[in-house]
């Protein structure tokens, strides 16, 4: 199946445009078909570099023929745009209960995928080795092989130091803390392996595929956990340390008597979590164990649940009321397994969000449930991947490899 929401990405800013083929390149990745001559026009390029570029990235396989323009007179010029299916990309999620792994093209369009059950918690050797064995399996029913992978993106459910893929202390994870994930994937998969908190993934994976016009924007996932993906002006921000965005152990002053799994007392996570708001239904008398279970009771017109879920959107907006001062995000989506399907939830953290926070803050700004609902982190672990191998340097680099070996 492909998700064909996925992949609109804005060009750059003309001004910073420099006359590689690489640079070139970024223009066509919006999908939009251009000429050599209107390539030419808008970059300020002489049409002989234009001509030998696109020359270059049609032999590359990223830039194919899209038709021919209307002519003026003479032979109509022909049109070029990016080729999504050039190469592939692994997008893996990885969950605290299970792993999802998708091939998908370059503009993020899932061609195979398949949901495989496991726990983190069984060490980063043996969840690493199901994820890639399942990955092999999944390229020929792609109609793909391995010369096609393009790279392997991975969310996993915890912090992780971006630059070198490393797990930092999660607390879901045991044994993953430090484990190189990008030297033991790459035992088996020698290509580029991008790593990221599942979270920030999801982030990025949302925001490209449904609210690429929005700048400053933020993902916010409810589920056994709390977090948040932060992207401002269009960077994700990860942080010194890849915490960025930790808003579950944030205090909300409601909670003072209640413990957290971290030690401290009132956090977010230990209020408005799936598992949070699943206990204190228990402590009422409903039969209710996880954030499943919650939602299972809200969609049975329980007024107690329906009241417990709309209480955890206050708690979340008393938190969000402060980012939304300090961040001032024009758009917040709110996903993970009990965002995405709480309307409850999300009318309570409205409710808060637009009366605490600053009037100038919240002018503009819309709140709202995902749209790429689960997929979000496979859209995003695949963005992840090709926003660094369709980047400027990393194509211009590919190119002159392959000139040196030809």
């Amino acid at each position: 199946m492909t998700n064909t929401a996925a992949g609109r990405v804005k060009p750059p800013d003309v001004p910073g445009l420099q006359g590689r083929a690489g640079d070139i390149f970024q223009l066509l990745r919006d999908g939009q078909a251009r000429t050599r001559a209107e390539l030419a026009l808008t970059t300020g390029l002489a049409r002989s570099t234009v001509a030998s570029r696109i020359d270059a990235l049609i032999g590359s396989g990223l830039v194919g023929p899209a038709g021919e323009a209307s002519s003026s007179g003479g032979r109509p010029p022909s049109r070029f745009a990016f080729y999504p299916g050039a190469r592939v990309v692994l997008a893996v999620d990885v969950g605290a209960t299970h792993a999802v792994v998708a091939v998908t093209d370059l503009a993020a369009g899932i061609l195979a995928e398949r949901r495989l059950e496991q726990e983190v918690a069984d060490g980063p050797e043996t969840v690493l080795d199901r994820i890639i064995a399942l990955g092999l399996e999944l390229l020929p029913e792609a109609g793909r092989g391995l010369g096609d992978l393009a790279g392997m993106g991975i969310g996993l459910p915890g912090p992780v130091e971006h630059d070198t893929g490393r797990p930092v202390k999660p607390p879901i994870m045991p044994g993953w803390d430090g484990f190189n994930v990008v030297e033991y994937v790459q035992r088996s998969l020698p290509v580029p392996v991008l790593v990221d908190n599942d979270v920030n993934i999801m982030a990025l994976g949302e925001r490209t595929a449904y609210w690429p016009e929005h700048d400053n924007f933020l993902f916010i996932k409810v589920a056994t956990g709390v977090g948040a993906g932060i992207i401002s002006s269009g960077q994700l921000q990860r942080g010194a340390n890849g915490t960025a965005g930790d808003l579950g152990h944030v205090r909300v002053p409601r909670g003072d008597s209640v413990l957290c799994r971290c030690g401290n007392y009132g956090c977010l996570e230990a209020l408005a979590s799936g598992p949070a708001v699943a206990r204190q239904l228990q402590e009422q008398g409903l039969d209710a164990a996880t954030g499943a279970d919650v939602l299972r009771l809200v969609r049975a017109g329980s007024p107690q649940a329906v009241q417990a879920l709309r209480q955890a959107g206050r708690d979340v907006g008393d938190v969000l009321a402060i980012v939304v001062n300090l961040l001032n995000p024009s758009m917040i989506v709110i996903g993970g397994s009990v965002g995405e399907a709480g309307e409850h939830l999300v009318a309570g953290t409205r409710e808060v969000v637009y009366r605490r926070s600053l009037p100038l803050a919240t002018a503009h700004l819309r709140i709202g449930i995902s749209m790429a609902g689960p997929r979000a982190a496979i859209l995003g672990a695949s963005q992840m991947v090709t926003q660094h191998v369709l980047s400027p340097d990393v194509i211009e680099a590919g190119l002159a490899g392959s000139a040196v070996a030809g």
